[in-house]
């Protein structure tokens, strides 16, 4: 039985760790060719050594999401190494230590909002733009819970998640009859780098991102990782303009 993105190309930012490099690695299992794209070229070569090791195929790109001009080369630079691009999992965010709405400052708001959102809006516009000339594509973006429901303390990241769930039902609608689907995974508390660095060794903020998850314990990432590559699929063939939450029914009580 072939893999469910059999002879694709996928790209991926922010693959260097967690979901990203749990998705990369899913992706190239499940038998296509991954363009592994992260600031941290450490991380993201790391990645490539793990999916060649697991007999996949994969090739790191050094980029900036924030950084139009980067986030165009990176697309170009995935079809230049794969020949096309087919999938895509614009992932790559930051969280920042939880701060009261009135301290919080200008520049910790545009910090957010430039690598969480408005580095989604880059990699969709390029991704769209070749995906139109060339028969279209899946497209998944990486929200949150946070996307859905309000978490004090964290205003710039919830209002950055809530944008991307905003946008991913606009492009849905937009490229619908272009062959385009686009849609949004929203993870609950999951144990990645990033996690691990908000808690930041705190016992009582893990507690607390453990409490918000009613089996008690934190998401791995592959969990993650099998539903966007599922969406990215042919399987979910009618699938678009979806959030969905992967979160062990956290959100839902």
């Amino acid at each position: 039985m072939s893999g469910m993105v059999e002879g694709k190309v996928a790209l991926v930012t922010g693959a260097g760790s967690g979901i990203g490099r749990a998705t990369a690695l899913v992706f190239a299992r499940e038998g296509a060719s991954v363009l592994v794209a992260d600031r941290d070229a450490d991380g993201g070569k790391e990645t490539v050594e793990l999916v060649g090791a697991a007999g996949g195929t994969a090739d790191f790109h050094h980029v900036d999401v924030t950084d139009d001009g980067e986030v165009r080369d990176m697309v170009a630079a995935a079809v230049a190494r794969f020949g096309r691009l087919d999938c895509a999992h614009n992932n790559a965010g930051i969280t920042q230590a939880p701060t009261p709405l009135h301290e919080i400052t200008e520049e910790a708001w545009n910090t957010m909002i430039a690598v969480d959102l408005t580095s989604v809006f880059l990699c969709l516009r390029h991704e769209a733009r070749y995906m139109l000339e060339h028969g279209g594509g899946a497209i998944v973006n990486t929200s949150s819970g946070a996307g859905i429901i309000g978490f004090p303390g964290l205003a710039p990241y919830v209002s950055a998640k809530h944008g991307v769930l905003g946008l991913t039902k606009t492009a849905a609608l937009e490229y619908a009859k272009s062959g385009i689907r686009v849609n949004a995974v929203c993870p609950g508390s999951t144990n990645t780098p990033m996690m691990q660095g908000f808690i930041n060794g705190d016992p009582a903020i893990e507690a607390a991102m453990k409490a918000t998850v009613p089996t008690g314990e934190l998401g791995r990432p592959e969990q993650l990782a099998e539903a966007v590559v599922w969406m990215c699929s042919d399987r979910a063939s009618w699938v678009s303009g979806e959030s969905m939450l992967v979160d062990g029914a956290s959100v839902c009580r």
